[in-house]
Parts: C-alpha cells; sequence; structure tokens
C-alpha cells in the first residue's frame, strides 16, 4: 500500500535526513521526499497499519529534524 503526505520541512537537506529516516523505520518499504511540493510518499510492509508504521516515522524523523511535522 502507498500513501502520500503532507509534510512541513525548512530545507531540502532535512527533507533528505527525513526520507532516510523514514526508510530506515520498520514496516516501511520504501519512502520518498519532495522538498519543493512538501510531500512524503511511503509504501508501506505487506501486512503493516500505515497509521501505526506513520507514528514510529515520525518519531525517527524527529531525531534528524526536530521541528519536521507529517500530517497524517
Amino acid at each position: 500500500m502507498k500513501k502520500s503526505y503532507k509534510i512541513e520541512v525548512d530545507c531540502a537537506n532535512c527533507a533528505n535526513k527525513m526520507e532516510q529516516a523514514a526508510k530506515k523505520t520498520e514496516g516501511v518499504k520504501d519512502a520518498a521526499v519532495n522538498f519543493m511540493a512538501l510531500k512524503m510518499n511511503v509504501e508501506f510492509e505487506e501486512g503493516r497499519q500505515p497509521e501505526k508504521v506513520m507514528e514510529h516515522v515520525l518519531k525517527n524523523c524527529r531525531k534528524v529534524e526536530g521541528d519536521c511535522e507529517i500530517y497524517f
């Protein structure tokens, strides 16, 4: 399953850090952040609940970029 989320991030480098953090999160098959569009596209592993996985994605992203936001 793939979903798209609106994000808030300050710069392209920060967006790249968010993408890498999302990709390392358990339950995420793949992730891509588009800084210009302020969007994060996430592909989830089979059988995972996107809402629960995204809570962990947000926590991991905030470890590398404290003031980022993901709206889900």
